[in-house]
């Protein structure tokens, strides 16, 4: 493959090709089921679909077969099919769905609303996944430009995976003969730890959402007439989450949350700590002279991608605070979103989650914690030599500097799944989600160089595979 033309031609079909479609993607509010129960009957999952699809089609790619999939009641999933030269059989993943709009966003922006600024594109969804299905196309296209041979490449777009894929697996099944034994998958949705290299990702933590109630009164009492007397459902609701978390150092205390760190990842989170170490306290938006949990960069590393992390993620029964009166309040909730160790079994850590929170509760209080679908971590096999090399080959053609692995402090629950179902496969699990792109939150933004210098990587990638 001739490096240059390959990324001159993948730079312009990004401009050309790529960000007309994309954008507009961006201005479709199709959120995941979970934050939109009546997705099918708005149509914007459907509105988001025929986009893509429309576009896919538009770029005449020969003898590539087009699907959209639906099942009863399911979100639909697109699957594109081009045969190939070997018999190698890749399998590339993404995911059209979108988490919901957030506050906060600045002046100017919106999650519905694209706006390209300083080689950003703002706006929900356009790296958390919408670019998969572009990424993965052009890269093809690349690869067709110059008479490249190539594998047998299957296409996989869900859109359930903002709500933890519950719609993937029936898909999967159903789907089991196209999609084949993969002997590589790369998924685009995934971290990079900056803008600089190509980066993998190895590990990636479960996760469990539960919402916790705790209710000591049928309605709200005088707080003068019942303080002292009547305790508060808050701090009740505080002493049990603090059965979990040391609400000090963010410690997670039960020994089934905790996980032994195999070596090797423990080396490489405290390689990617190095090439990391200035950049901590600028990858989040910090208040004031707010900072990072710790100043070594490897703990920091290994605290989010290989140790068990809470954030309580909304709380219900309480008033704004210009709304509140002198009131002890009947009932407080807490949505708690816990992060668990890539190799914890999550059905078993959502039974003990249950037993530790619920039981013995203070005061008699009624406890109620009505846990979501656990999801499952993934740690990858190890890398082969040849992915290896393959992959250090591309970043330093086209980013200038050799890839990197690490966890992933977050979820696909796509990955175990398939790991689970294809244990030989070698995976390439990375993404354009850098610092300050801010997924899920308000300003989300894709770094456009880092998607183009990615998609170059992508046909490099599957070049050699083939």
């Amino acid at each position: 493959m001739d490096q240059s033309k390959n990324q001159q031609f993948i730079n312009s079909f990004w401009d050309e090709q790529v960000m007309p479609s994309l954008t507009e993607y961006v201005s479709i509010p199709n959120k995941s089921p979970m934050f939109d129960p009546d997705w099918e009957k708005n149509g914007y999952m459907t509105d988001a679909v025929n986009h893509m699809v429309d576009w896919v089609k538009a770029q005449g790619i020969e003898a590539l077969t087009i699907e959209v999939h639906t099942l009863p009641g399911r979100t639909p999933t697109i699957v594109l099919t081009l045969e190939g030269d070997t018999d190698e059989n890749i399998l590339i993943y993404g995911h059209l769905d979108k988490q919901p709009e957030f506050d906060g966003w600045e002046d100017g922006l919106g999650p519905w609303k694209p706006v390209i600024k300083d080689e950003k594109l703002y706006g929900r969804g356009g790296a958390d996944d919408g670019y998969a299905i572009y990424s993965a196309i052009a890269a093809i296209r690349s690869l067709m430009e110059q008479q490249m041979p190539r594998p047998r490449i299957v296409i996989l777009i869900e859109a359930s995976e903002e709500s933890g894929s519950p719609d993937l697996p029936h898909y999967m099944e159903a789907l089991e003969e196209t999609i084949g034994t993969p002997s590589l998958v790369i998924a685009l949705d995934s971290t990079c730890g900056n803008y600089d290299q190509l980066w993998l990702t190895t590990s990636l933590r479960g996760m469990l959402i539960a919402d916790l109630s705790v209710r000591i009164l049928l309605e709200g009492v005088h707080s003068g007439a019942a303080g002292g007397i009547v305790p508060s459902s808050f701090r009740i609701l505080r002493s049990l989450v603090s059965r979990l978390e040391d609400e000090n150092t963010g410690n997670i205390h039960p020994s089934f949350l905790n996980e032994q760190i195999p070596d090797h990842r423990r080396q490489e989170a405290i390689d990617a700590g190095k090439i990391l170490s200035e950049t901590f306290e600028d990858m989040y938006p910090f208040a004031g002279k707010a900072g990072p949990v710790s100043d070594d960069p490897t703990e920091l590393v290994l605290n989010n991608t290989w140790l068990p992390s809470l954030a309580v993620t909304g709380i219900g029964g309480a008033p704004d605070p210009e709304a509140a009166g002198n009131v002890l309040r009947p009932e407080t909730s807490a949505r708690l979103a816990l992060r668990l160790p890539p190799t914890t079994d999550a059905l078993k850590a959502a039974d003990e989650l249950t037993k530790l929170l619920t039981s013995d509760a203070p005061y008699g209080a009624e406890v109620g914690l009505d846990m979501h679908t656990p999801n499952a971590g993934w740690h990858a096999t190890e890398t082969s030599v040849a992915l290896q090399t393959s992959l250090d080959q591309a970043s330093n053609a086209y980013f200038g500097a050799p890839s990197v692995a690490m966890g992933c402090g977050g979820s696909i629950p796509f990955m175990e799944f398939l790991a689970a179902r294809t244990p030989s496969a070698q995976f390439v699990v990375t993404g354009v989600l850098g610092p300050r792109s801010n997924a899920h939150g308000p300003n989300e933004f894709l770094h456009l160089p880092t998607a183009r210098k990615l998609t170059a990587c992508v046909a490099e990638l599957i070049r050699d595979a083939a």
